[in-house]
């Protein structure tokens, strides 16, 4: 069996054909374009990216050796997009998971806080799905859909606004324990059910396509993380995984407990199929690799490979809180803007550089702790991947910091090889879910000791938290 994966990001939508021995044999990726907006929006052109899907799709299959028998998809998470009930075709562009422009409703609802986290285990901030919606639907057509991401392309592709659970229990409108629509998040978002897709599990037949030329069983649907964690091998209760792309997010399997967290973290469904689902707590930091982009973009960095030869090797003074798009997990200020503490006329362009590379890696160490305190059981080490994954002195930073070995997987496609897993899990229900592919490429140890990594930990939260004071003064 040959499957036919599209993992839809927010930069590049990639499609690869993989064999049943998990050789990627055909892969195709195509640059998506992020704009943003005088009020401070994030979007993308809906043509651009459903063009991207079926180009990549087909390349991807009339370069492949063999024959596909099933397609699966990954999406991005939490971008939404408005669309004709009837012709399917985009009335809006798609509102970017980054996109902030909800924050003003999110704020006026921040009394029901308590409640949304209960109900839907998210913490209630403009990153989820729910506030998108209402702020597109005002300002969308009576008779247009308001739907994710997701649904608008599963209806392009079988003719269904369609959405799997766990891309569901992203949106603030899953009741988290049923795994079902909430009729109190839908009042309180003020949305109607006639805007929900149907619920699919992520291991399921939803249908059939041809857009890709063969007729194709859709066989697995899921939010890219999620698929990244199953592509990881992380299914076990307590494993865990942390992706370096666009933002940096780090996801610990809970096993089948939804575990709420009482440390800033989210907590959503993992994935679900016909004869099991599991959950995982997760925690976003909104910049990670955007942040090396903005270095670029400014002249620091020519490149990412420039990373390795230009950091210092040394911590200094200078510290940065990367809060380019707000802060996640556990702090949630979306309005938090990015700032440089410590900065004197002795400050070296490797200084700030790394300044940047320790706010990521800060963030995620906090996360990590805040994981810890929620299950009670500490991470006794961490897989992770993504592009930043291949700067050597980023990692070695992450593991000093952490405090924790790290297991770079081998592969570039961790969210591909999770939503292989699905597809043949969906098509022979009685094997196991399993990744076909779970090499490490390399090992990172901690180098520094934990009283070290503690100390800059404590002087980083001192520079974050100036920061969270001056956005509660604006």
């Amino acid at each position: 069996m040959n499957t036919l994966v599209i993992d839809q990001g927010s930069s590049s939508t990639k499609a690869l054909v993989i064999t049943e021995d998990g050789a990627v044999v055909s892969m195709v990726e195509i640059p998506v374009t992020t704009f943003t907006t005088p009020d401070g929006g994030v979007e993308l052109d809906p043509t651009e990216v459903l063009t991207s899907i079926v180009n990549a799709g087909r390349q991807a299959i009339a370069t492949s050796p063999v024959s596909v028998d099933a397609v699966g998809v990954a999406n991005q998470g939490e971008a939404v997009v408005s669309w004709d009930k009837r012709s399917g075709r985009a009335t809006s562009p798609i509102i970017s998971w980054q996109d902030r422009r909800s924050s003003s409703l999110v704020a006026s609802l921040q009394h029901h806080g308590p409640l949304v986290h209960e109900r839907t285990g998210l913490p209630l901030d403009p990153y989820f799905t729910a506030p998108k919606l209402r702020w597109l639907r005002e300002r969308s057509p009576a008779s247009s859909m308001v739907t994710g991401i997701d649904a608008w392309v599963n209806r392009q592709l079988v003719g269904e606004a369609i959405t799997d659970v766990a891309t569901a229990s992203r949106s603030l409108l899953l009741d988290l324990d049923t795994r079902g629509w909430s009729e109190p998040m839908l009042d309180l978002f003020g949305l109607s059910a006639d805007d929900l897709p149907r619920l699919v599990g992520c291991a399921e037949i939803a249908g059939t396509t041809n857009i890709f030329g063969p007729t194709l069983p859709l066989a697995a649907l899921i939010v890219d993380q999620q698929a990244a964690l199953i592509g990881e091998d992380c299914l076990e209760d307590g494993a865990g995984k942390c992706t370096y792309g666009t933002g940096a997010f780090l996801l610990l399997t809970t096993g089948q407990r939804a575990v709420r967290s009482t440390n800033g973290l989210s907590t959503s469904v993992a994935w679900a199929t016909s004869s099991t689902h599991a959950y995982c707590l997760d925690g976003q930091v909104y910049t990670a690799g955007s942040a090396v982009s903005w270095l670029e973009r400014i002249g620091l960095l020519t490149g990412p490979g420039d990373i390795d030869h230009l950091v210092a090797t040394v911590p200094s003074d200078t510290f940065c809180v990367p809060a380019f798009a707000g802060l996640g997990a556990p702090q949630w200020v979306p309005h938090a803007r990015a700032a440089f503490y410590g900065l004197s006329l002795a400050t070296s362009r490797a200084e700030l550089i790394y300044a940047v590379l320790e706010g990521v890696a800060a963030q995620i160490a906090l996360v990590a702790a805040a994981a810890t305190s929620d299950t009670g059981h500490s991470l006794t080490r961490l897989k992770v991947d993504g592009g930043l994954t291949r700067s050597h002195s980023f990692m070695q930073l992450q593991s000093d910091l952490l405090q924790l070995p790290l297991d770079v997987f081998a592969s570039p496609h961790a969210t591909a090889y999770g939503v292989d897993a699905l597809v043949r899990h969906a098509l022979t229900p009685t094997s196991p879910l399993r990744a076909a592919s779970m090499a490490i490429d390399r090992s990172y140890e901690p180098r520094c000791s934990p009283d070290q990594a503690a100390q800059r930990l404590v002087d980083w939260r001192a520079a974050a938290e100036r920061t969270l004071r001056e956005a509660v003064l604006v």
